[in-house]
């Protein structure tokens, strides 16, 4: 099957979104690489045949997603002049997976104790509330997205910690175990697309293989790590599904080329709706000038009888309704709607019948839903993640057990009322001892991780603070009863000096 772009260029040549060239699927058959080892060969070559196989699909989805897909003809009403011009502007597939992704904000790790393991470092070193927001769109929009964990090759002290879309990467699922046997990332192409660089990742080694020369060659780097050092995130992963769906799936397509037919129908239409539909009966043709338009939008235009004196009769036609093409729009949005569980007012529709608060809020608990179940799966592998880069910087060669008490924050993805919440926190905590200064307290009351971060920093400087000022008063009082002791002292030598004197004479 051959895929095709807006312009209608094939998959395998067109210009990439990045801004040079799409990657050359037939520079990913690749034969023998110097420095791979012999049993690691055909891993490498399932890697690039299965990047080879998705890559155009996650292209095309690619497409959609940027309203950059071709325009879908049936060749029978739309006019040459209008369907050779038309572009894309039915932005739905963006629609599906940002409804969707905007429910998932990673805050941080939550940490049982202090934390010795350093996962707050390794968050804000990597920037992982921003990338995790990266991970989660290409994941939903390619079915799933790579992280990448390794040590940073001008740092090695530092832990790096990079995400990857599908469309550059490919993977081999391990059933077994549960996570990534083995994974491949596209680092660098030329200005022909033809792939000159890519990283292996392998468990206990890592391949950077370079084609910047021929023949390949790889040069290997032990991490004696018992997984490739390599998560994946997915959307609805399923048992026969391991790197999950797509939000952008084949029927969502079929429904944007649809309603992009019909928005293009409407639009040839409306070239014509403000011009009445004439019919001339028993008029010559030569009475009529080539310029149509000009004829229409003259303010005199006269036709003369006829050779036996017979005028010509005008008739005017009906014009043709737009409601059959709208009434088809909303039919597709609601398709649409259905399909990816958004609410039909989301995707530019109004109904006759306004949608209730609580249609409303029901359609919103559909997508909360998911989202809060995507959520766990997400965090499963940030978790992992997180694990990796922790048993990396120490140089273990396994998930210390230590990170089965870190676990990720999201923020709520339903919107909550203040007044709400603060109900609820007073309730629990009259009922659970400790529950109003702990931080599953604080969550439950709508503070963010960072908010609860400075909370704790303030009280704990209010503590020391207030330590401070009770040292300053026992010292104040020790001055103070010190001083009276040295006085009463003092006075009762005075007082005693010449008794004794008294005494001896």
């Amino acid at each position: 099957m051959v895929f095709y772009m807006a312009d209608g260029t094939t998959v395998s040549t067109a210009p990439k979104f990045t801004g040079s060239s799409y990657l050359d699927t037939a520079s990913g058959n690749i034969g023998a690489i110097l420095g791979v080892d012999d049993e690691d060969m055909p891993i490498i070559h399932e890697l690039l045949r299965v990047w080879r196989e998705k890559y155009p699909r996650n292209l095309i989805r690619g497409a959609y997603y940027d309203c950059k897909e071709r325009f879908k003809d049936f060749g029978i009403s739309i006019p040459d002049q209008i369907k050779n011009k038309v572009e894309a502007m039915i932005g739905w597939p963006e629609l599906a997976v940002r409804s969707l992704s905007d429910l998932s904000d990673l805050e941080g790790f939550s940490i049982s104790g202090d934390d010795t393991m350093g996962v707050g470092d390794l968050f804000e070193d990597n920037q992982l509330d921003v990338a995790t927001s990266e991970l989660i769109v290409s994941a939903y929009k390619h079915s799933c997205s790579f992280l990448t964990i390794a040590a940073d090759p001008e740092d090695p002290e530092r832990i790096s910690m990079i995400p990857r879309s599908a469309d550059w990467s490919a993977g081999i699922w391990d059933r077994r175990d549960h996570r990534l046997a083995a994974a491949l990332t596209i680092t660098e192409d030329d200005k022909d697309g033809r792939i000159c660089a890519f990283n292996v990742w392998l468990p206990g080694k890592v391949y950077e293989c370079s084609g910047h020369l021929m023949p390949w060659r790889a040069e290997k780097s032990e991490t004696n790590f018992d997984q490739p050092t390599v998560v994946s995130l997915a959307y609805d992963r399923q048992m026969d599904r391991p790197f999950g769906h797509s939000r952008i799936s084949r029927s969502l397509m079929s429904l944007v080329d649809a309603g992009f037919r019909t928005v293009v129908r409407m639009e040839a239409s409306a070239e014509f709706y403000s011009v009445p539909k004439l019919w001339f009966i028993g008029a010559n043709r030569d009475a009529f000038s080539s310029n149509t338009w000009k004829s229409l939008i003259q303010a005199i235009n006269a036709i003369s009888a006829d050779e036996d004196g017979n005028l010509p009769q005008l008739q005017q036609v009906q014009q043709a309704s737009m409601t059959p093409h709208s009434d088809m729009l909303k039919t597709m949005a609601m398709l649409v709607a259905s399909q990816t569980r958004v609410p039909v007012d989301y995707l530019g529709i109004t109904l006759d019948n306004p949608t209730s608060a609580e249609a409303m809020a029901s359609a919103e608990r559909r997508l909360t839903r998911i989202a809060d179940k995507q959520n766990v799966a997400f965090g499963r592998e940030l978790k992992r993640a997180m694990g990796i880069a922790v048993a990396l910087r120490e140089g273990a060669n396994t998930i210390p057990d230590s990170i089965r008490d870190v676990h990720p924050v999201w923020a709520p993805t339903r919107e909550v009322s203040d007044a709400a919440r603060a109900d609820a926190f007073t309730k629990i905590a009259d009922k659970v001892t400790g529950y109003a200064d702990s931080d599953v307290g604080l969550e439950r009351l709508g503070l963010s991780r960072e908010e609860i971060t400075r909370l704790r920093a303030d009280q704990r400087k209010a503590r020391a603070q207030n330590v401070v000022d009770q040292l300053k008063i026992r010292a104040a009082q020790n001055s103070q009863q010190q001083e009276a002791s040295d006085e009463s002292e003092q006075s009762e030598s005075a007082s005693g000096t010449p008794q004794s004197i008294g005494t001896g004479a």
